[in-house]
């Protein structure tokens, strides 16, 4: 037996029923020849951190636009949380931890600059909308290429929204970004003075505690019972309502715009409309693209993917070339 097969079989004798087996993935749209040491999920795992799309997520905005702390998060920090989370729950119910691995890591793929600000702005500015989790998948699919199996993407585009991921892992993956944003975006406010402990309401910290870890803890644990013997993944009790009160109050506090740490997303619109404009009128100025051939709506989404695949500090870089006015040189004057 190879490497992959033992580790193949290994899933069978110690996951649970439940659980999705690598040996019975639905496959890639293009087949390709096994790997004798890795399974088809750790495969994937492998091509989306080698991609440069994963690479690009260190320069994305979580909250914070352009934060100047070393300690604030970002869209790969972010990602690498629910990857953390998402593995802890997987273990805890025998499910398959490669999967959750690899969906967690490309779930935010494709990800704007300037977080959910740039997703809104690309959402109004393009006539087909726009969403990061669909994004995501049009990055792992045509932009990047990587051929992945069906169980990986149908967790990125699940991961948020209406939809439900078709395996229990995928759906790990909902509960596994919510509970990682809520409480990273809570020690962000509170590092930049947007928010104090105090300002949380006290019947939420006394079910959910009153320390960062604390509050993990006590939702992955709450996950897993509510878990444990289903195919479903849910959370329930006192812990899920206040989680959900959590999530509200920082959508009122901390999210919304206008508050102390949203107060630059008024620019980012701005900025995203001039770049959209900008390269619709002019898409032969898209970097390695044939447009002379496409048709309008071809051409609107290969700028929606030049602008979603942009980092922060390259997308107000392009914007500055374009419409800033370089200095001239005054030679003492």
């Amino acid at each position: 037996m190879t490497i992959r097969e033992q580790i193949e079989e290994t899933e069978y004798l110690t996951l649970s029923p439940y659980a999705t087996k690598a040996r019975e993935t639905k496959g890639r749209e293009i087949k390709k020849p096994l790997c004798d040491i890795r399974t088809e999920f750790q495969r994937d795992r492998d091509k989306i951190i080698h991609s440069k799309s994963f690479r690009r997520l260190k320069h994305k905005t979580q909250v914070f636009i352009s934060p100047e702390g070393d300690h604030y998060r970002t869209r790969l920090t972010h990602t690498l949380e629910v990857s953390q989370i998402g593995r802890t729950i997987a273990r805890s119910l025998r499910l398959n931890e490669d999967l959750v691995e690899a969906i967690s890591l490309g779930h935010d793929l494709g990800h704007t600059p300037f977080g959910h600000a740039g997703e809104n702005a690309l959402n109004i500015l393009s006539p087909y909308g726009f969403r990061h989790n669909e994004q995501s998948v049009r990055v792992v699919d045509t932009i990047e290429k990587l051929n992945l199996t069906y169980e990986v993407r149908d967790g990125i585009l699940h991961h948020t929204g209406g939809g439900t991921a078709s395996t229990p892992e995928g759906k790990i993956i909902k509960f596994a970004d919510r509970i990682a944003y809520i409480n990273h975006d809570i020690d962000d406010a509170i590092r930049a003075g947007v928010l104090s402990l105090s300002s949380i309401p006290g019947e939420i910290i006394e079910v959910l505690g009153s320390t960062h870890s604390e509050r993990i803890s006590c939702m992955i644990k709450n996950c897993v019972k509510a878990s444990s013997n289903s195919p479903e993944i849910s959370m329930t009790g006192k812990v899920k309502e206040a989680m959900d009160a959590l999530r509200k109050f920082m959508f009122d506090n901390v999210y919304v715009i206008g508050s102390d740490a949203k107060i630059e997303e008024t620019k980012v619109y701005n900025i995203m409309e001039g770049l959209y404009s900008y390269y619709i009128t002019h898409p032969e100025a898209l970097p390695d693209v044939d447009v002379s051939t496409m048709d309008a709506e071809a051409i609107e989404r290969c700028v929606c993917d030049y602008i979603a695949g942009m980092s922060d500090r390259y997308a107000i870089y392009v914007f500055n070339k374009l419409y800033i006015p370089s200095s001239w040189g005054h030679n003492g004057i």
